[in-house]
């Protein structure tokens, strides 16, 4: 009997899910039985994300061991992600400015949904300048950074220890023969969490269809369709030309992440495949030192979808409130987002928290995100793809910046 590819098992239990939200809607049972299902298999995922970035990182950190090309490294990767992210936040602004789908919304048959969560965290939270944003990526207390899952820090103290462990030369070889043994493990055990991922998903989406239902869309459907579509256009336009430039067929580089991007939008999160796309990219010839330096770090400062994202919704609320966003309102929300979105980058539901850190500062009330926040898991769904083709595909681009040449079978399969 031939196989079920994983692909096709996470679809499965994308549209069981849907089916099942969709004949329980509204029940509250659906909640109580389904979503502890999902929560383990997203807590199965965390579990093994900071040992993989931490081995990978330490062992191929280890065996470059030159710190001038770390920082060549460190500076190509923050100058390419600042660059994308930024036209990933023009791109939202046209699509706004072109589409209005805020214009003409009738906020009377709109449903408010409870925001004080994102408040809190909002007010919790530090919203960092750019330097204080990098000031904070040096931890105190590494322990404390590993328990919070302060990615940046984690990145920071892997780097400086792998760089300790290449400079005591032989005396280092155990310690990096532990670290890629801890990999090989965790990679194994990321295969097997996979295995019911497509229970994970059934879980999840079950869930949001029956909380929410697909009727709530319908008075949002403009923006839901705008979000959609700008998120699509970067795809395969922006990123479609990046990867052209360094020589990869967007289309086939979308089929060999299908798996991953399949299940990145079932979940809405981009930690679930974080290990995958580790993986897939040093298979087809990232050298581990980019693929576990660049992707981690993209999940802080590469969130092309989310910024797009936040550029639309911005926008959809001043048109929804009637208010007039002149050119000079809008570069200032351009220049907020490219700060905002790196200063609390990793903090759960991001993308409302950057917006209430940022509505503010352009006039924009921030109380219309109560509006939006009903289908921010779909929108969410979209936002995660782009956000995992764009840290997927840095890797490449940093790989072939630096020098570095994909193994022939795997040009053979994006090229």
């Amino acid at each position: 009997m031939r196989k079920i590819s994983l692909a096709w098992q996470i679809f499965i239990g994308l549209a069981l899910g849907i089916i099942v939200g969709a004949i329980f809607y509204g029940n509250p049972n659906v909640e109580t039985y389904l979503q502890p299902i999902g929560n383990i298999f997203i807590r199965l995922i965390k579990m093994i994300v900071i040992p993989i970035v931490v081995s990978s990182l330490i062992v191929g950190v280890a065996g470059t061991g030159d710190m001038k090309s770390l920082g060549k490294l460190g500076g190509k990767t923050l100058l390419y992600f600042e660059l994308v992210t930024t036209i990933a936040i023009v791109v939202g602004l046209f699509a706004a400015n072109i589409f209005h789908p805020g214009t003409g919304v009738d906020m009377s048959r709109l449903t408010k949904t409870d925001i004080n969560t994102y408040v809190e965290t909002a007010k919790t939270t530090e919203t960092h300048s750019m330097v204080d944003t990098f000031v904070n990526i040096v931890p105190t207390n590494i322990m404390q950074s590993l328990a919070n899952g302060d990615m940046l820090a984690i990145i920071f103290f892997s780097v400086m220890f792998g760089l300790g462990v290449a400079a005591i030369g032989e005396k280092g070889i155990p310690i990096v023969n532990f670290f890629k043994g801890t990999a090989e493990a965790m990679f194994y055990v990321t295969n097997q969490v996979m295995k019911v991922a497509p229970f994970g998903v059934f879980a999840l989406i079950g869930v949001t269809v029956s909380k929410f239902g697909l009727s709530s869309l319908i008075p949002l459907g403009k923006l839901v369709i705008v979000v959609y579509g700008a998120m699509i256009f970067f795809i395969l336009v922006v990123l479609g030309l990046v990867a052209k430039l360094v020589g990869i067929n967007i289309f086939k580089f979308l089929k060999y992440l299908k798996d991953e991007l399949l299940l990145g939008y079932s979940t809405a999160s981009s930690e679930t495949v974080l290990p995958k796309i580790m993986e897939k990219m040093e298979k087809l010839g990232c050298p581990k030192a980019i693929t576990s330096f660049v992707i981690p770090t993209g999940y802080s400062f590469n969130l092309d979808g989310s910024t797009l994202y936040q550029a639309i919704a911005a926008l959809f609320l001043a048109q929804m409130y009637g208010i007039h966003m002149s050119i000079g309102h809008q570069i200032t929300l351009v220049l907020v987002l490219m700060i905002t979105s790196k200063g609390i980058a990793g903090v759960p539901g991001v993308s409302f928290v950057v917006l209430l850190a940022t509505l503010g500062t352009v006039g924009i009330p921030v109380e219309g995100l109560a509006f939006i926040a009903g289908i921010d898991r779909i929108l969410d769904m979209a936002r995660t793809c782009v956000n995992v083709v764009g840290n997927s595909l840095a890797a490449i681009v940093i790989t072939k910046w630096e020098g570095h040449k994909l193994d022939d079978s795997g040009e053979e399969q994006v090229a």
